[in-house]
């Protein structure tokens, strides 16, 4: 098990390459972190780098909760196979149509052995002993600093080699726990971000669990037209379009579109050189992409 461990952390891409792109006449830097690993891309990858790297002899099954089509539920389903550990996820519901025609993250967490789970009435999760590892949702947690820190690491390297003054970072933001711990410790550049699973106050409620001082905390772009988490949008589905025609780059159905719509209101931001963070997320697409075709009778090239 430990041999095995070690395979995946030296396969690790990292750090994740940045590249130069152009998108509708402007130009941004891209940071790659799709590009680290197939079963821990993006933020996930960086929130459960320290469950990689470190040894819990006494743990022996993972609990976490969140949504039936989770990015995190797919990679701690491959970290539990990776450590011979059990894992069990709550949700709020599994759709009928997705338990006839299991697909994108929820297929392939079942295939690495995940036990799914309807939460009570009360919304609780019983809490069982100390041989069981207690993962917050989306991997909002302490814990998750680890691998942000290597990052912020990663950029400060990248900036340095490559003699990039008044940097800005932006990124989407499900908890906002990769965007507040970039914050924490890049201080001297503004990371922005947008809300994608709740409203602002939401985020500044998720930021305020990891921490109280707002003075690190990111800064908090908005859009004039409220998003609700998993609802299928046209502008969405034509900005990933539109993305990945231009850029020959695939980005998520949840997070990205609401984040270049977000840039493209503030285009300001991209007067000074920017970094946008590629967050993965990409097996979730396997699910969304028949969503939105569904909907709007339209094929992807």
């Amino acid at each position: 098990m430990f041999r095995k461990k070690l395979i995946i952390s030296k396969r690790l891409n990292l750090p994740s390459p940045i590249e130069e792109l152009s998108f509708r006449g402007d130009s941004l830097y891209l940071k790659r972190d799709d590009l680290i690993h197939q079963e821990f891309s993006g933020n996930k990858a960086r929130k459960f780098h320290y469950y990689l790297e470190q040894e819990f002899p006494h743990i022996k099954k993972i609990i976490s909760y969140g949504s039936n089509q989770s990015n995190a539920m797919y990679s701690l389903s491959s970290l539990a196979k990776l450590k011979d550990w059990k894992f069990q996820y709550f949700v709020d519901h599994i759709p009928a149509y997705l338990k006839e025609n299991p697909q994108g993250n929820y297929l392939k967490a079942l295939e690495n052995g995940m036990d799914i789970e309807i939460k009570d009435e009360n919304g609780s999760i019983e809490k069982e002993d100390i041989e069981t590892l207690y993962i917050e949702e989306g991997g909002r947690q302490k814990e998750s600093e680890y691998g942000i820190e290597i990052l912020s690491e990663e950029i400060r390297e990248w900036q340095k080699d490559n003699n990039i003054q008044n940097l800005n970072i932006f990124l989407p933001s499900g908890t906002g726990t990769t965007a507040l711990y970039l914050q924490k410790h890049l201080a001297d550049i503004r990371v922005y971000t947008t809300p994608c699973v709740g409203d602002e106050e939401y985020l500044k409620s998720q930021f305020l669990m990891l921490e109280k001082d707002r003075t690190l905390h990111p800064t908090i772009l908005n859009t004039e037209k409220k998003y609700h988490f998993g609802k299928l949008y046209r502008e969405f589905y034509e900005m990933y379009q539109e993305l990945k025609y231009e850029t020959e780059i695939e980005f998520d159905l949840l997070y990205d579109p609401k984040g270049f719509i977000t840039l493209q209101k503030n285009r300001w931001l991209l007067k000074t050189p920017l970094l946008y963070i590629h967050q993965g997320g990409l097996i979730g697409n396997l699910s969304m992409l028949p969503r939105y075709e569904r909907r709007y009778q339209r094929v992807i090239s």
